[in-house]
């Protein structure tokens, strides 16, 4: 039925593209969004001793100047997908980008570390702006699932090569300009994505938004608790007094709990728990939330394993986990052809189930040499190379039209509290199970055996926990057939 007061370029919604090559303007700006996540905390890391230098910083400053963004990002996702499904993905992006911008250049004229920490924040702020449109505006671009596939692949891809060069390019920068240049590089690359999607993808058309209104208590609640599940651990594993550990905990546990309250009995909820049940959401989230608590896991315990154990020196240590970078880097090319013969929901299980199974071998078997290691990060690498992609695509595919935002922003919230999750457990039952300090020049045989089996609790207790979540997903996707989803808004 005709609408008065749609205009014409609403009703007649231009065509979506058919090759990935027909949208390479709009993919060149998300894939710049995603490098900019993906380098910004590798190149920064490099540069944390040179900051302390200069700064005259704390060792908990320095953990903040990281922490006060990933803090700003994980807890603000929730509440910018949910805004983003109202105002507009396509708005909501090219705002954050700009405050992205603007935040870069600021680090021009920081004099200290709590101004350089404001301006970490910021830019986490801008990162839950626009890390999550990223993939609901790629999603939205087509209309075929193998598309779909494919531009996530290429969007993730170029991610994946800030992850991997980044430390290497911050290690260069260094040895010629400031340690200031490493974060307003973050400028150039915020104004070719801008450029990039505002050229490349139409705005939202209003039949693809809904009007409820902001959810504010459950939005504050909800951050809450993203924020509480990411700082707790870090107070356990981190102080010897416990007392502000297990206050945060509880903190965390009540807005968690009134969270859920509040988003169950709400008219208008953040988050509708009724569509996060859906069997293609909860999945896709049990699938993300399984690999990125293997992989942090994975990440931790190799670490440790070969600069610790193996007494290996950093730069060795570096070379030994290169397989699975190369991995990431090489398997993108086959992630299109193998989710077209299995399946998507296939990919999804057998991905995670890779990345668990990874996590398993390096438990049981690393302490016996090498190329157990290699095994086990080359099934995780080519594990998260499909899910990755595969389980964000199934969490969009469950919800409806103008929910995809708050989706996207679900499955980065998973794979953060995952990580989260992951490291933190790692690293208490290490502290457990080990006396001492674990930074020893040189292990004796007692401590030696002892750091061994911690590795095999701590990798073992960490893969039950990621098999359970695959576990999880695969009984919820099994009821995908006889729960068929939609892609229609769904109005209030």
């Amino acid at each position: 039925m005709y609408d008065p007061t749609t205009s014409s370029a609403e009703a007649v919604p231009p065509a979506p593209p058919q090759r990935l090559r027909d949208a390479w303007i709009p993919l060149a700006g998300l894939s710049a969004v995603f490098l900019f996540e993906m380098l910004d905390n590798s190149v920064l890391n490099v540069a944390l001793p040179t900051i302390g230098r200069e700064l005259t910083a704390s060792t908990a400053s320095l953990q903040w100047i990281s922490g006060a963004y990933s803090v700003a990002f994980g807890g603000l996702m929730l509440l910018f997908g949910a805004v983003a499904d109202r105002v507009g993905r396509r708005r909501v992006m090219l705002v954050g980008l700009t405050l992205l911008a603007v935040a870069s250049i600021l680090t021009l004229f920081v004099t200290s570390v709590e101004q350089l920490i404001a301006v970490r924040a910021l830019m986490g702020v801008a990162a839950a702006m626009t890390t999550p449109g990223s993939m609901a505006l790629a999603f939205r671009l087509f209309d075929a699932d193998d598309l779909r596939v494919r531009a996530l692949t290429v969007i993730s891809t170029a991610g994946l090569v800030g992850l991997a060069v980044g430390p290497t390019i911050g290690g260069f920068v260094l040895a010629v300009a400031p340690w200031q240049v490493l974060i307003v590089a973050n400028a150039p690359i915020a104004v070719i994505a801008f450029l990039g999607i505002r050229a490349g993808i139409a705005p939202d058309r209003r039949t693809e938004l809904h009007r409820d209104p902001v959810d504010v208590i459950g939005a504050v609640l909800g951050t809450a608790t993203v924020v509480g599940v990411l700082l707790t651990p870090t107070l356990f594993v981190a102080g010897t007094d416990v007392a502000p550990a297990w206050g945060a905990a509880a903190v965390t546990g009540a807005a968690a709990v009134g969270f859920v309250a509040r988003e169950r009995t709400a008219r208008h909820p953040l988050l509708d728990l009724d569509l996060v049940a859906q069997p293609l959401v909860a999945s896709g989230l049990a699938y993300k939330a399984a690999a990125g608590l293997a992989m942090a896991g994975l990440s931790y315990l190799v670490t440790l394993q070969l600069q610790f154990a193996w007494g290996w020196p950093p730069a060795l240590a570096a070379v030994g986990t290169l397989p699975q970078v190369v991995v990431l880097l090489a398997s993108g090319r086959f992630v299109g052809p193998f989710v077209k013969r299995t399946g998507l929901d296939r990919a999804a299980w057998m991905s995670a189930a890779a990345v668990v199974t990874g996590l398993a071998v390096f438990a049981l078997l690393g302490r016996f040499g090498y190329p157990w290691v290699l095994v086990a990060l080359v099934l995780v690498a080519a594990g998260m190379r499909v899910v990755g992609v595969v389980a964000g695509n199934n969490v969009l595919r469950g919800l409806p039209g103008d929910r995809t935002s708050i989706g996207a922003a679900l499955v980065d919230t998973a794979s953060e509290i995952a990580t989260a999750v992951g490291i933190a457990a790692t690293g208490t039952i290490l502290a457990a199970l080990v006396g001492g300090s674990i930074a020893t020049t040189a292990f004796t045989s007692d401590q030696l055996a002892s750091f061994q089996q911690a590795i095999l609790i701590a990798g073992l207790a960490i893969t039950a926990l990621a098999a359970a979540l695959v576990c999880l997903g695969i009984h919820r996707s099994r009821r995908t057939l006889a729960q068929p989803t939609t892609q229609e808004p769904s109005h209030v």
